[in-house]
């Protein structure tokens, strides 16, 4: 299984197929030997990686969104993969480089849980001769400088899937940065054009595990020692709405919540869970809505609040009660004029809401 040929995609595509009807079984072991079968006849390392598995996962999160699948088949999933990816870590040795590549450090960002494109970014760049630390999920900052005082890499390369995480990100670009090491970032924070890696003033951006490793191989520069703070990238900071909606987050949605039980009368009828997904998804909107704020970029909250639709078009939620909460939102944050409009122009992107139907009546058809 070649990595370009036109019979190379065709064998890739059934053993993903086959892979994944593994992990929707939660048959770990087979899952195992379809990726060895596949190894043994001379698959690609880095294709097994990327394509096959990562494609997998990117299945999982795709089926997730739609609600053909739980929550909990896709953690079930999640897990599954990542334990074929160890596997297939042992299988398949990395081929000795010689000389051998320089340390790196590979790591998630603080608050982020979605480990495995920087696990397949550790795994490609080991197996093209690096030596790496990689830390894994949810790494605070202050652990991560203190692992780096102890390695002093060439390199760090950090993750970050969510845009939520994007604040805790540019902490730790400018902590890595203030110790005289280069920082690259890459996951799908930051942006298809890797806009907020710009943003937070990282070294690098990559798109992807192998832009990653060419960038690498070329090399970076390593920046002066230098302290900054997150203001001095982001001047906008300094009108605080981003640190007030942060730090009253808990009580936006609970006042929220009381409204839209006021204003909208389907929630009298809600069940317990269904309550609590509400309140997860106010606390969603707050939170992206936030994040909009430290980057200040409308495009980020309107595509959030785009995407939210659909998902509870697929909960046959009707999307227009999204719009009544980010009206209730608004009353809520009528002091706040960047955050009000933001709000504006993701109510604005919603589909408007149909009209209903005529009912019958004197002179009209049934």
């Amino acid at each position: 299984m070649t990595t370009g040929t036109g019979a190379a995609v065709e064998e890739r595509a059934e053993l993903s197929e086959r892979l994944w009807t593994a992990v929707l079984a939660k048959d770990e072991s087979a899952a195992v030997r379809e990726v060895f079968a596949a190894a043994d006849a001379g698959a690609d390392r880095e294709s097994l990686l990327l394509e096959v598995l990562g494609g997998v996962q990117r299945r999982v999160g795709t089926e997730w969104a739609a609600d053909r699948i739980g929550v909990a088949e896709e953690h079930a999933a999640t897990a599954i993969i990542d334990r074929v990816i160890a596997a297939l870590a042992h299988r398949v040795p990395a081929p000795a480089a010689a000389p051998a590549r320089p340390r790196i450090t590979v790591a998630c960002v603080d608050g982020e849980w979605h480990v495995l494109p920087a696990r397949l970014l550790a795994e490609v760049l080991t197996g093209r001769g690096w030596q790496v630390d990689f830390l894994g999920a949810h790494t605070t900052t202050p652990h991560l400088v203190a692992h780096l005082h102890a390695t002093n890499p060439a390199a760090t390369l950090l993750s970050a899937s969510l845009p939520l995480h994007l604040p805790s990100a540019h902490i730790a670009v400018t902590a890595v940065q203030s110790v005289g090491i280069p920082v690259m970032v890459g996951g799908a924070a930051f942006g298809q054009d890797g806009r907020y890696a710009r943003l937070i003033g990282a070294d690098a951006w990559a798109p992807d595990a192998r832009a990653a490793a060419a960038l690498l191989a070329d090399g970076l520069v390593r920046p002066e020692p230098t302290t900054r703070q997150q203001v001095d990238d982001l001047p906008h900071l300094a009108d605080q709405e981003y640190t007030l909606v942060k730090g009253n987050r808990a009580a936006l949605v609970r006042q929220s919540l009381a409204a839209l039980d006021e204003r909208w009368p389907a929630m009298r009828t809600y069940t317990e869970a269904q309550r609590e997904r509400t309140a997860e998804d106010l606390a969603h909107i707050v939170d992206f809505l936030a994040t909009a704020l430290y980057v200040d970029d409308t495009e980020l909250f309107t595509g959030f609040v785009t995407w939210t639709a659909e998902i509870l078009r697929a909960r046959r939620v009707p999307p227009h009660s999204l719009r009544t909460g980010l009206d209730i939102l608004a009353g809520e944050l009528r002091d706040f004029p960047r955050a009000l409009g933001f709000l504006k122009a993701a109510a604005e992107a919603l589909p408007a809401p149909s009209a209903p139907r005529p009912r019958s009546g004197p002179g009209k058809a049934a």
